[in-house]
């Protein structure tokens, strides 16, 4: 079973899979292409059917666009640690708990002096709605510096690459939860954060609609070092 058609699986049954719990990832220990050790929740599933990139899988080969940036990000040629976590700027309730946990980090990476050495990738799934004048909006609403140099919000450029490459290729379910001509419309939707190496490689992916974010910068720490 493919990645595509586990998470077809798991959208069909209420997207109940990856919506709660802590990290869990597939690999071995001693993978020479990440520096986290294996994460504690494991078991004798195959890492290729889990939905999502697991620790020690290559980030997805794609390329999105940074509109505040005017520039479009290669993911697998960052070549520094990253956070990725996606998102839509109209959501209520998981969203600001998400964005609020990177920006954290973040906000740490600039008081802290690293700020050149990580990057910070919050991906959007509404791309209608999202637009560079409504992200920096966004980034005004949620207090995050987006003039740093190291915080680019992504967007698709479509609703069809957006859910090729979050919902396909990160393994974030997410569902419209009204008709299409209706321009209040919501998402139900998984959560996922990820902390991707400067190989390119996944070390970790925080399934939780509340990551931590101490903990997400001691692993970049050790990452980084």
């Amino acid at each position: 079973m493919n990645r595509r058609d586990y998470l077809r699986t798991a959208t069909a049954v209420g997207l109940a899979g990856s919506v709660a719990g802590c990290t869990g990832f597939l690999g071995s220990d001693g993978n020479p292409n990440v520096t986290l050790p294996r994460p504690d929740r494991e078991n004798d599933v195959d890492s290729e059917t889990l939905p999502y990139p697991a620790w020690g899988q290559r980030v997805p080969d794609v390329s999105l666009p940074a509109p505040l940036d005017d520039r479009t990000v290669e993911l697998r040629s960052v070549g520094k640690p990253m956070v990725l976590t996606f998102f839509y700027s109209h959501c209520q309730t998981v969203c600001p708990v998400l964005v609020s946990a990177v920006r954290n980090v973040h906000t740490h990476s600039l008081n802290q002096g690293y700020a050149d050495e990580v990057a910070f990738f919050p991906t959007t799934f509404d791309p209608e709605r999202d637009d560079a004048e409504r992200l920096r909006t966004y980034a005004e609403e949620m207090n995050v510096d987006v003039d740093a140099g190291n915080w680019q919000f992504l967007r698709p450029e479509s609703k069809d690459r957006a859910k090729a490459v979050v919902q396909d290729e990160f393994g974030v379910a997410f569902e419209r939860t009204h008709p299409d001509e209706m321009e209040k419309y919501m998402f139900t939707h998984s959560a996922l954060t990820f902390l991707v190496n400067a190989e390119g490689y996944v070390e970790r992916a925080y399934r939780s609609k509340s990551p931590d974010a101490k903990q997400i910068r001691s692993d970049l720490e050790t990452v980084r070092s």
